[in-house]
């Protein structure tokens, strides 16, 4: 009946809003102006601080590029093994860079490690000119993806964060938005953001070389539940940190803007998660059973298949008992046809200790039409024939 880790089909493609149904006012020793703990699956905020003040994000804005980058692999637009040629303009970018010379071509799965690993606006540049045709062009994209997303205190000016534009912010919300997309639709990401170190290969009119890349996020080293994401900083934006973690099935985002060094922002990452941990425990029902058909009348068929509309989670951070967890269907006795599949029968229902914790919509699984005279013939019939 339950299950850890499996998300259904329909669970992912539904907006990835951030709900606060948690109390959110804790006391965590933590030094950042703002930020922000979610659990993934659920999207359900565990605390909060200043989260929708809106502040410069540096590097952590490539997590949009990532998230855009993964999109137009899964949509067939590029491959991981595409050809990715560095123009003029993407080898000239400053800040956190691999190096990457003009008119030198890597795959874009070298591309995606130069950014999750070694925040390379370089070759941010050069993913965002590949996808796109221009960087231009691609921040429109980041901005659109940005707005469907719901992310409405966020605006992008580049794709790599470098600016200290006043008209590039972004907010630990936001952030925390697009991170859980990035990494619940895509968790391809993982094999990416916990490679601590690893080399690549230029090949450049210049001759070969070899360049290390090393993670920029030493969470990776300090705190052993790090799955990822993104570091970020400037003089304008200080320090941030989009943290993943992962511990006994449950997943978490911790989003840290404004730290006053590389110590503080990883130290209240750790503490934001080490309290996520410690205070959270996740009940799941897959709804995997059969359902008994619901019996149809005046239909061609006498009964209809049912099917529950994926799993149902529930996050609790008061220490209750969820083995207590009750479920109950709610459904007709029977159904008048015409019925349509898809369309909602009736509801599953979750309770601890008497009180409703949420519910998950039960469907028909076909469509049964209305009878006509020739069908209740038939009907008669095929009784006289047995």
């Amino acid at each position: 009946m339950f299950a850890k880790r499996t998300l259904p089909a329909f669970l992912l493609t539904v907006t990835l809003w951030i709900s606060t149904v948690l109390p959110v006012n804790a006391d965590v020793a933590i030094s950042a102006p703002a930020a922000i703990l979610i659990e993934s699956s659920t999207g359900q905020v565990i605390y909060e601080r200043n989260a929708t003040e809106r502040r410069s994000p540096a590097s952590i804005t490539k997590i949009m590029t990532l998230l855009l980058t993964f999109e137009a692999i899964d949509s067939g637009k590029a491959s991981l093994s595409d050809q990715v040629i560095v123009s003029e303009y993407a080898s000239s970018m400053g800040g956190s860079q691999v190096y990457l010379a003009q008119n030198e071509t890597q795959t874009l799965e070298t591309m995606i490690k130069c950014i999750a690993v070694a925040s390379g606006n370089d070759a941010s540049v050069a993913v965002a000119e590949h996808i796109a045709g221009s960087e231009e062009a691609f921040v429109d994209l980041m901005n659109q993806k940005a707005e469907e997303l719901g992310m409405v205190d966020t605006h992008f000016e580049d794709c790599s964060g470098l600016t200290d534009s006043d008209n590039h912010y972004s907010t630990a919300k936001d952030i925390a938005i697009m991170s859980r997309e990035l990494t619940t639709k895509h968790p391809d990401i993982f094999n990416y953001t916990t490679i601590w170190m690893e080399d690549i290969t230029h090949e450049t009119a210049q001759g070969t070389s070899t360049f290390t890349l090393t993670s920029t996020n030493k969470l990776l080293k300090q705190y052993q539940y790090t799955t990822g994401l993104k570091t970020g900083s400037t003089s304008k934006a200080l320090f941030c940190l989009s943290a993943t973690a992962t511990k006994d099935g449950i997943d978490l985002i911790a989003v840290v803007m404004g730290a006053a060094d590389n110590a503080h922002r990883v130290s209240d990452a750790q503490t934001l998660l080490t309290y996520g941990f410690n205070i959270c425990d996740l009940y799941i029902d897959a709804n995997g059973e059969d359902l008994t058909p619901l019996k149809v009348e005046k239909g061609v068929e006498d009964e209809v298949g049912l099917l529950f509309f994926g799993e149902f989670r529930y996050l609790d951070t008061q220490g209750s008992d969820l083995s207590q967890v009750v479920k109950v269907l709610e459904l007709p006795e029977s159904v008048e046809a015409p019925v349509a599949e898809g369309s909602q029968a009736g509801r599953a229902k979750y309770y601890l200790n008497g009180t409703e914790i949420g519910s998950v919509p039960i469907l028909y699984a076909d469509t049964v039409e209305k009878a006509g005279y020739m069908d209740y013939l038939k009907k008669i019939w095929g009784i006289f024939l047995l």
